[in-house]
């Protein structure tokens, strides 16, 4: 029988909790894993897999644009998520509002043949990792080995400097979305936009719709509703807003006097040499 706690474990916790969860039933401890079986027929379904994800730490990072792409990562049973400092050591790497991250590898030591490699968004932290030649470089050396180059937010300028975005569709922040065609791009009004192997998703939000339309791509789409259901994702605003559209225009003419100095230093970027 499907039970809650087995999809907890399962899905939002499954790369780590995969081998207790995947052992045969026994009559010693009375267990079924019928509810796999079931699962796993589902059209589309691949229940485990194998993949390698790289996901960029830089101090001044936002947060909740690499929490909510891991939360649904890290459910895929067997995936294998790599939290990846562009600082020299593995201590904690403190986001754009103090919340620090411990990553589990450096630049050189994460694998080079990666399933999908990420970056986050931030302000002026992002502006430092996108001049900063070490982390351009580990983009640029892994992305030919890589099946999916993505970011959510304002990382997609860290993409653009590396010189990815080119010809591209891409999406990021409302704030910087049309500084996008300095890198080559078509900026694209979307939560989350593809274009072969790139994938974009826009404002820290929006990560999690980008999470979980990888999911979908990666293990089916039933997994990825089986996630969303798991992570009760059903967005119900408390009153409108959110967008530049949907905002009362006293509210997103102060945002974006707010962002204003941030978006003159983010014109100054260009594709590395």
């Amino acid at each position: 029988m499907l039970n809650r706690r087995d999809v907890l474990i399962g899905l939002a916790y499954g790369s780590l909790f995969a081998p207790q969860l995947l052992r045969p039933a026994s009559a010693a401890d009375g267990k079924s894993n019928d509810w796999q079986d079931e699962f796993a027929n589902l059209p589309g379904v691949k229940l485990t897999g194998d993949e390698d994800i790289a996901m960029l730490l830089y101090p001044g990072f936002t947060a909740l644009d690499l929490v909510g792409p891991y939360h649904f990562f890290a459910g895929m049973m067997g995936a294998r998520v790599h939290l990846v400092t562009n600082q020299p050591s593995l201590l904690p790497v403190k986001s754009d509002m103090g919340l620090a991250v411990e990553p589990t590898v450096t630049l050189a030591d994460c694998p080079r043949s990666l399933t999908i490699l990420f970056t986050p968004g931030g302000t002026d932290g992002t502006l430092a990792a996108a001049r900063d030649p070490a982390t351009i470089d580990f983009i640029r050396d892994r992305a030919p080995h890589t099946q999916h180059i993505t970011s959510v937010c304002t990382g997609a300028l860290i993409l653009g400097a590396t010189g990815l975005l080119r010809g591209k569709r891409a999406t990021t922040h409302w704030s910087v979305l049309p500084l996008l065609s300095q890198f080559g791009a078509e900026p694209v009004d979307a939560r989350v936009v593809q274009d072969g192997e790139l994938i974009t998703g826009a404002g820290v939000s929006a990560g999690l719709d980008f999470g979980l339309s990888i999911v979908a791509r990666l293990r089916g789409q039933p997994y990825a509703a089986a996630s969303m259901l798991t992570a009760e994702y059903h967005p119900e605003p408390p009153f409108e807003g959110g967008t530049l559209s949907t905002t009362p225009r006293e509210v997103s003419q102060s945002m974006k006097a707010l962002f204003a100095s941030f978006v003159e230093e983010a014109k100054k970027l260009r594709v590395a040499d």
